[in-house]
């Protein structure tokens, strides 16, 4: 809890003055129903207030010899473990300006000197209630926001698990291991940070859509779920027939990812991402490409960025019918496609950072266990 005062416990209240006639006055006037601490100067008030507990009111002389009273208001105020205590100026003093300043450094209240007893105690009680109910309302906003988090944290681990289950269902049944989605994830990533000032995606490319990217990037071959395992899993070159039927994985996938935010009820950011990347990441800059032949900016963004990320893993990643390529032949490769298979401007900021990509390639290489297991699942096809 944020406040001192329990609520079996009489509050706690700190009178600092200067003069000891007025604190044994303030002191006897108020120990009956409150626990009373004193200070004689600004110092030995700010000394108190940096233990604990902290007192739920301050009664505060405005002219004392060295620190003011609006000093230690200012320092108060300053200090987020005891802003929040409410301030009665005790004050001789009548002058508009220094109300006003007081008023803007936290005071709740003024009290004139000579004091008036049944004055003091009715203002007291008035500003302990507000400050108990301040604090109940501070205490709840603070259990709502910590509640709010934790929730949210909860979401975003089932997303992560749900697009990782998923995307392993992929990656089980494909000529590809694990990794080869770490790095398209990365790849993707970088390549929408290297792009995101860039006035052609600015608009598009702001830290909440390069995070999404990041996450629905894994389920970019989903729809190959459903392509059947000889053609799937054929070592060497498919026939048109084969071929016809590989290309049918990018509108399996947007398919399954649209009906499980079908079923959601509801749209969802990185699934829309999802479902982009999954059904065009095959389209080419010229419009050659598949599904639609798309050309161009018509070919949304994020499936842009995937599709240079994707090409660039799969010349360079070994398969089990394959070694993998050097990275400079696929550099040459991938410059070869600017402006007909790639967007010219993605194609250069990848131009711009190979070495960034070659250290994620190499930060996620596959290694021989991974290899291995994959042989295992390719001489062992689910039918």
């Amino acid at each position: 809890m944020n406040h001192s005062q329990h609520p079996h416990q009489p509050a706690t209240i700190l009178v600092v003055d200067d003069t000891p006639d007025n604190l044994m006055l303030m002191a006897d006037l108020l120990r009956d129903k409150y626990r009373v601490k004193v200070a004689t100067n600004g110092e030995k008030a700010l000394r108190i207030l940096q233990g604990d507990p902290l007192p739920d009111l301050i009664l505060l002389d405005i002219m004392m010899p060295g620190l003011s009273g609006l000093q230690v208001a200012e320092r108060l105020q300053q200090e987020t473990r005891t802003r929040h205590i409410p301030i009665i100026f005790l004050t001789a003093m009548a002058a508009m300006e220094n109300e006003i300043q007081g008023l803007a450094l936290g005071a709740v209240d003024y009290i004139t000197k000579p004091i008036s007893p049944p004055r003091v105690l009715a203002r007291v009680d008035t500003q302990l209630k507000i400050k108990a109910a301040t604090d109940f309302l501070r205490d709840q906003n603070d259990f709502l926001e910590q509640e709010v988090r934790r929730r949210t944290r909860e979401v975003m681990a089932i997303q992560e698990v749900t697009i990782q289950a998923m995307a392993s269902l992929a990656e089980t049944r494909d000529n590809e291991t694990g990794n080869h989605i770490r790095r398209t994830q990365h790849y993707v990533k970088l390549l929408a940070e290297l792009l995101r000032d860039h006035p052609r995606f600015r608009p598009f490319l702001n830290d909440e859509t390069i995070h999404l990217l990041f996450k629905s990037a894994p389920l970019h071959d989903i729809g190959k779920v459903g392509i059947p395992d000889h053609i799937l899993l054929k070592p060497g070159r498919l026939t048109k027939e084969e071929f016809e039927i590989m290309m049918t994985h990018t509108t399996l996938g947007r398919d399954a990812i649209q009906r499980a935010e079908d079923q959601l009820g509801m749209s969802v950011d990185f699934l829309r991402l999802a479902k982009e990347i999954a059904y065009s990441h095959q389209e080419k800059w010229d419009g050659s490409g598949y599904p639609e032949g798309l050309a161009g900016d018509a070919i949304p963004i994020s499936a842009r960025l995937m599709a240079v990320a994707d090409v660039y893993d799969a010349l360079i990643s070994r398969r089990v019918y394959k070694p993998g390529m050097p990275h400079e032949e696929a550099v040459d490769i991938i410059r070869q496609g600017g402006g007909w298979h790639f967007d010219p401007d993605v194609c250069a900021a990848f131009l711009s950072a190979t070495d960034q990509f070659k250290a994620i390639a190499d930060r996620f290489s596959d290694s021989e266990q991974d290899m291995a297991d994959l042989q295992a699942a390719k001489h062992h096809p689910t039918p």
